[in-house]
């Protein structure tokens, strides 16, 4: 019986990197760096997932671009710099997605992290081979819209109600609403479980390791 899930697509910060509180350190650094209005640890865990001129638009909406530029230029100091920067994945990752490539499933990223960012990732944990085609934000407008999910669809040749996305933000479920996919929500990432269950995850997982088991039960068939 053919897979229902001919495609796979991973959302990366939050998902398979266990990169939240890093973005959240950066952030703040960043803010304070530039004497700007203090905002909260949950605020900017809030808004990740997203694009970061869109990350600052819901920070700070009453700012420019010459703010956004200054934020941006410290934001990337600090996520880049040898004290914060780390590339840490899950426990389980790599050995589920191998698992899954070898099921037959092909495998992508669309993430809200730059290309620059994601390329260094995807060097330094050797995941790079595992996916088909990625996707960020400076290459297809941010998520919520769906552009990143179409342009994997049309790289691949997936149809959309053939292609899973798996996410830990509305961001990334309502990406896939708006592409015509459906989403697994996993509840170890930037937003709760509840917050994903309202906007209309597929399923929850707790573990990266529940994937594969999840897409051969009747939820996942």
């Amino acid at each position: 019986m053919p897979r229902r899930w001919s495609l796979i697509v991973f959302d990366w910060d939050g998902t398979l990197m266990d990169s939240t509180q890093h973005i959240v350190d950066a952030a703040l650094r960043a803010i304070a760096d530039l004497g700007l209005e203090s905002r909260s640890p949950e605020a900017v865990r809030s808004i990740i997932g997203l694009g970061l001129r869109e990350s600052w638009a819901s920070l700070y909406p009453d700012t420019g671009d010459r703010e956004l530029t200054e934020f941006t230029s410290a934001y990337r100091r600090h996520f880049f710099s040898d004290e914060l920067y780390r590339t840490t994945l899950y426990p389980g990752v790599a050995e589920v997605l191998r698992r899954l490539r070898s099921q037959g499933h092909s495998l992508a990223v669309a993430t809200g992290k730059g290309r620059p960012g994601l390329d260094r990732d995807l060097e330094r944990t050797g995941l790079g081979s595992y996916f088909s085609v990625t996707r960020t934000a400076d290459e297809s407008r941010s998520k919520p819209n769906p552009d990143m999910l179409l342009d994997i669809f049309r790289q691949t040749g997936s149809a959309p109600e053939q292609t899973l996305v798996v996410g830990d933000t509305e961001f990334d479920v309502e990406m896939a609403r708006r592409a015509g996919s459906p989403a697994l929500g996993i509840s170890w990432g930037a937003h709760p479980g509840e917050r994903l269950r309202r906007a209309g995850v597929l399923g929850l997982i707790e573990d990266i390791a529940e994937l594969p088991g999840w897409l051969d039960g009747p939820d996942g068939q």
